[in-house]
């Protein structure tokens, strides 16, 4: 069995933080959220897993080599062209069974009990939401089998919405069927979606089964990655009886790295200190500070704050990438206060 994970994309909704950093890689609950997608599918007999890399792709790789002992694949994606061409990039190594999963989401409770049931040539993970027209639903057909992969429905009929996980009992199948996708110019919204290589392949006489999961988050944009930090730390991750202070409080949950240091300030519920970052005379709740920030005489709520990067002064609500500076004492001409 093997995991494919396409994550080629620039993370725009992510920026300024993904300009310097690729998406996969951003802090969420103490550690990146590569991480905690890995961490979902460990218990499973992945033997090989494909990273398709584009942006900043030479970062996944060092992440992941550094990070893990597993058999690793990178396939560098270079034209933007959706998710069924990255898989068809993948070609050779998506033989026998496969996961494809989309980086931006994270998943709880997933059956992946009896994948080798006869008859059943994949899984579609879904969630039950009320409003599907954000997202792509499946319509199911009366015996169980689904026949359609919508994407943004224009109606409210098909609430079983897709979060990005399949499998297939023939990756080479969905590779072969990628390739066939692309030659007939099938597209949505200028790109070749995997929805609709499933389509094709349900066209074509495929069986596809849904499996609801118990909870999805999104981590596409900065609003929705806090929601899934306080999730995340909410449940499992808090580990503030490990923490080390200097005259401050920690209200949980809470995850702070070994190094970093607080000082005088009031931190939580629902915040992630990153490596070496230092928090002195502040109020910070609700927020995700990466490694090496500086965060010193602020209130700080709703905030993502990123690494090496300087906020001081005002209360307010930040979202700032990679070593900027904000704060009357990082400007030039003060007379702008």
């Amino acid at each position: 069995m093997k995991l494919v994970i396409p994550m080629a994309g620039r993370g725009s909704r992510m920026r300024p933080h993904t300009w310097t950093c690729p998406k996969p890689l951003l802090p969420i609950a103490g550690k990146p959220m590569l991480a905690h997608v890995l961490d979902v599918f460990s218990e499973l007999p992945i033997e090989e897993f494909v990273f398709i890399v584009g942006w900043l792709g030479e970062q996944v790789r060092d992440y992941v080599m550094e990070n893990y002992e597993i058999p690793a694949h990178f396939v560098e994606q270079t034209e933007l062209l959706g998710q069924a061409h990255a898989l068809w990039l993948a070609r050779e190594y998506m033989q026998g069974p496969i996961f494809t999963f989309f980086v931006d989401t994270l998943f709880f409770g997933a059956d992946f009990s009896d994948l080798d049931a006869p008859g059943l040539d994949g899984v579609i993970y879904t969630k039950e939401v009320a409003d599907p027209r954000r997202f792509g639903a499946v319509q199911v057909g009366p015996d169980g089998w689904a026949t359609r992969l919508i994407e943004k429905p224009s109606s409210l009929d098909n609430k079983q919405v897709m979060i990005g996980l399949y499998y297939f009992n023939d990756g080479a199948a969905l590779a072969q069927t990628c390739e066939e996708l692309m030659r007939s110019g099938r597209q949505t919204q200028g790109e070749y979606f995997e929805s609709d290589a499933v389509n094709m392949m349900v066209e074509q006489g495929g069986h596809f089964a849904t499996r609801e999961v118990s909870r999805w988050l999104d981590t596409g944009k900065p609003e929705t990655t806090l929601h899934a930090n306080r999730y995340l730390l909410d449940n499992g991750q808090d580990n503030c009886d490990k923490v080390h202070t200097w005259r401050s409080v920690l209200i949980p949950p809470v995850h702070v790295a070994p190094d970093a240091v607080i000082e005088d300030s009031v931190v939580g519920p629902y915040v992630d200190v990153g490596a070496g970052a230092r928090v002195r005379n502040a109020i910070v709740r609700n927020s995700i500070i990466d490694a090496e920030a500086e965060v010193e005489d602020i209130f700080l709520e709703g905030s993502l704050i990123g690494p090496k990067a300087k906020v001081q002064d005002r209360p307010t609500r930040l979202n700032v990438g990679d070593a900027a500076a904000v704060g009357k004492e990082y400007l030039v001409d003060e007379s702008w206060l």
